[in-house]
């Protein structure tokens, strides 16, 4: 079991004992999420972390989508919850990089690479995405770190 979904169960206790109803139910609801989606399909999965924050990061997103639209519509306490629950979810997910933050970690990996094995030309931009990526995931947008990689390439 992903460490993320072991804090997400055991917040579940501590939200439940703080009388915290808010978290306790958007925590429920994430999770009721989370096992929904490993039990679908034909083979059951179990997610790592990587998927967890993924799911994370589509389930606060639709709670904003969700306060954007009740705002609209003039239910200001209705749109004041959705944002209630999409902070509690977004407690979880880890701290976004800014740009130069994303762009150091880029010329790092790149840097390490040609050292091991040269410099990178275009066609081995996968051979640099793969761990950029993995250290990356979920903390900045993945078009713009393709971007960063390509200008670094050129």
């Amino acid at each position: 079991m992903s460490t993320l979904k072991q804090q997400l169960k055991s917040d579940v206790v501590a939200h439940m004992k703080a009388g915290n109803k808010i978290a306790l139910t958007t925590v429920r609801n994430v999770l009721g999420e989370i096992e929904t989606r490993e039990k679908g399909g034909k083979n059951p999965v179990e997610f790592d972390d990587a998927q967890v924050i993924t799911l994370l990061q589509k389930e606060a997103a639709k709670r904003h989508d969700t306060a954007g639209i009740y705002s609209e519509a003039g239910e200001s306490d209705r749109a004041a919850a959705e944002l209630a629950e999409a902070e509690v979810i977004e407690a979880y997910l880890p701290k976004a990089l800014n740009a130069e933050e994303a762009a150091a970690i880029v010329d790092r990996i790149i840097s390490g690479i040609e050292a091991e094995q040269g410099e990178l030309s275009m066609r081995q931009m996968g051979l640099a995405m793969k761990p950029i990526t993995a250290e990356i995931a979920g903390r900045f947008d993945g078009k713009a770190v393709s971007e960063m990689v390509r200008k670094r390439l050129q």
